[in-house]
């Protein structure tokens, strides 16, 4: 993990690009899937307790991420994922 900050960290943010990530606790028995412009910053926020879900559960570790050149379709992504549920 900490290679994928190093980079995220050096990224420069490319306007209107976007990312999409999914964040599961220890367990991986919960995932969140978000959508930003800056997920160096946010998945910090979310380790830092500013989300309400990901605090409660305990949603720290990443487990996976998207680029998009748009962020419209980091958001279609986004919704995409959240449509798909485990069998």
């Amino acid at each position: 993990m900490p290679n994928l900050f190093r980079y995220l960290k050096g990224a420069s943010l490319i306007m209107n690009s976007g990312y999409t990530y999914i964040l599961s606790n220890k367990n991986r028995t919960v995932l969140y899937i978000g959508v930003t412009n800056d997920l160096y910053t946010r998945v910090l926020q979310h380790r830092n307790n500013q989300g309400k879900f990901t605090s409660r559960y305990k949603c720290y570790d990443l487990l996976h991420w998207e680029h998009f050149d748009r962020i419209t379709d980091a958001i279609d992504r986004e919704k995409q994922l959240k449509r798909w549920h485990r069998e």
